[in-house]
Formats: C-alpha cells, sequence, structure tokens
C-alpha cells in the first residue's frame, strides 16, 4: 500500500484531514514541529509520526512516502522547502494553499518536477478546488471564451491560520492575468457580483485562481474577487485567534463562489458553486484527491485538480451544487 504523509496534521483543518484520512483506511504517517503535539495525534489516531522543520527538510525525511499533503500555513513559509524536498524524493506534493505566490513557485519548478517524475499540486482544499471546477464548468458554456471572473463569498469567522495566510495573499499585490500575462492592477477596483440573493460588492484579490484558471481552462484575461461577510477577516494580533470555527458555525454558513466567462462574441455566462463550509469542504477534498493520487490519478510536472481529476472533482464532494444563470 502506498503511504501519504499530512504535514501540517496537528493544526485546525490538518488534525480534520488526519482523522478523516486514518478513517478511510489510508496508510498514513503524520508530520510536523511540534513533538508533543504530534505524540499525542499520533497515539490517539494509531498512526506513525515524523517531526522535522519544513525549512530544514530533506529527502530522509520523506523516505518511504509517496504522497505529502501540506496543511501547514502560511504556506510561503512551508512551501518552498517541501516542494523542493519532494522533488528531491520522488514525492508527489499537494497542499490547500490559496497565497498566489506558491502557485506561481510550483509553476516555476514545474519542469523540474517532471524530470524528476514528480506532480506538484497545490490547492486540493476549498482554494481552488469548487473554482477550478467551476471556470471550466462555466468555460464550456460560451464560444472561444476570452476572460474569467471569479468571485469567493467568504461568511463566518475566519481561522487563525488562514488569517496569516491572508497577510501573504495581500501581500503580494493586485494582480490579474490580461493576454496571458499576470501583470500588477494596483488601480484595481471593487465590482458587484449575484451569488443567488441579488448584488454584493467584491473587492479584487490576488488568489491562486490566477494561475490554475490559465492551466485548466487556457482563457487569458482573469480577474479574482471576495465578499467578507460580517466577521469574516478578523483584526488585532491574529496570533491569539482560536483555532478555528466550532462545527455548529462551520454548519451554519455554506460557501458560494460565482464565475463569468465572456466569449469573443460578447456572450457571457455565468455560474454559482455552493458547497458545505470551506473548514469543512478542505480536509474532505484534500483526502479525496491525495487518495486519487495514491491511486494512480497524476501527471507530472506542475498541475491543477481540473487537470487531473476533470471538471466534476468540485461535485464528488457531498452538499455541492452548481446553478447555471
Amino acid at each position: 500500500m502506498k503511504t501519504l504523509m499530512i504535514y501540517g496534521a496537528t493544526g485546525y483543518t490538518g488534525r480534520m484531514a488526519a482523522a478523516h484520512a486514518q478513517a478511510a483506511g489510508l496508510d498514513l504517517v503524520i508530520a510536523g514541529r511540534n513533538a508533543e503535539q504530534l505524540a499525542a495525534l499520533a497515539a490517539q489516531l494509531d498512526v506513525a509520526y515524523r517531526l522535522f522543520n519544513a525549512d530544514a527538510v530533506t529527502a530522509q525525511n520523506l523516505a518511504g512516502i509517496d504522497v505529502l499533503l501540506n496543511f501547514a500555513g502560511p504556506f510561503a513559509h512551508t512551501a518552498p522547502g517541501l516542494i523542493e524536498a519532494c522533488i528531491a524524493a520522488g514525492v508527489d506534493y499537494l497542499d490547500i494553499t490559496a497565497e498566489i505566490n506558491v502557485y506561481r513557485l510550483a509553476e516555476r519548478l514545474g519542469a523540474k518536477a517532471a524530470e524528476a517524475g514528480v506532480m506538484l499540486l497545490p490547492g486540493v482544499g476549498w482554494d481552488v478546488v469548487p473554482t477550478d471546477s467551476l471556470a471550466m464548468h462555466v468555460a464550456q458554456r460560451v464560444e472561444n471564451p476570452q476572460s474569467l471572473r471569479i468571485a469567493l463569498q467568504v461568511a463566518g469567522s475566519m481561522s487563525r491560520g488562514s488569517a496569516l495566510s491572508v497577510g501573504e495573499i495581500i501581500g503580494a499585490g493586485l494582480l490579474a492575468r490580461v493576454d496571458g500575462a499576470i501583470v500588477a492592477t494596483p488601480d484595481a477596483q471593487p465590482q458587484s457580483f449575484d451569488f443567488g440573493d441579488g448584488p454584493a460588492l467584491c473587492a479584487p484579490l490576488s488568489f491562486g485562481d490566477l494561475v490554475t484558471g490559465w492551466h485548466s481552462t487556457g482563457i487569458p484575461n482573469i480577474a479574482m474577487f471576495v465578499h467578507l461577510g460580517g466577521d469574516a477577516f478578523p483584526e488585532g494580533d491574529l496570533s491569539q485567534l482560536p483555532d478555528g470555527p466550532s462545527a455548529e458555525q462551520r454548519d451554519a454558513h455554506r460557501a458560494r463562489a460565482v464565475a463569468e466567462v465572456t466569449g469573443a462574441d460578447g456572450s457571457v455566462a455565468h455560474s454559482v458553486i455552493e458547497t458545505v463550509n470551506g473548514y469543512s469542504y478542505t480536509p474532505l477534498a484534500a483526502v479525496a484527491a491525495a487518495r486519487r493520487v495514491l491511486d494512480g490519478e497524476r501527471q507530472t510536472g506542475f498541475a491543477t485538480p481540473g487537470q487531473v481529476f476533470g471538471a466534476g472533482f468540485a461535485e464528488t464532494i457531498a452538499g455541492t451544487t452548481i446553478t447555471d444563470f
């Protein structure tokens, strides 16, 4: 049986993913940098664990591992070392990041990974599985699609890890894909999108779909937006935030995204995807993706969820629907 390693398994979503992977019968090793928390979780799940820092990882730390699934953010701090170690060790790399610079890094290292027979597949959580599937779905509704706009609706409270990752996304600056190239768009303005309840003003923000949407659909012009509702984005000392929302809070806030595609003839199509809460969706989608890679669904080099698993992957997670408008 092939072996999955979950790095960052003692974090908020990592812990849920590890429990789900263990319950699914996967051969699982958990890893991270906190020995006490790892030992406790490993005993609880009856699995092996390994202790190492992502910025000092070596191929030896990954001996006997087939797929590494990274849950440790901010991913700008953990992904570079883990990706390089995976390439050196011949291990497929997956993560759940929303951070644009991690996608760009994986894209740059795609040729090196392909030479080593390794797949780099960032974004197998709520970022970017639903929006990647949605973009592919809507792109099929128009002739010769030329532009893609995607907006995410973030409802409910944010986890501590997500809040820290958003800092990395904001730090990347405002970007868009224009005529096939990613360019700075510092003057980008908020725009309105309808998630199904009427227009909502959404702010421009640079998500990984600027990379994945291009690879999955070939659409040369892509812009990303987000609508934050209620107390979605916390203020103050982010390190003092609780791990994340409770199960009851997650159940109270489903997640939605809208994609709008314009064809060369000016025709426009848009669709909305709705899922369970993003923090509930992410461990389910990530473990499902890892399991499929372990079973041989893979391609070498940089890849997107839609390329590897098809446009329907997002809807394999229970409670997911796509509505066309």
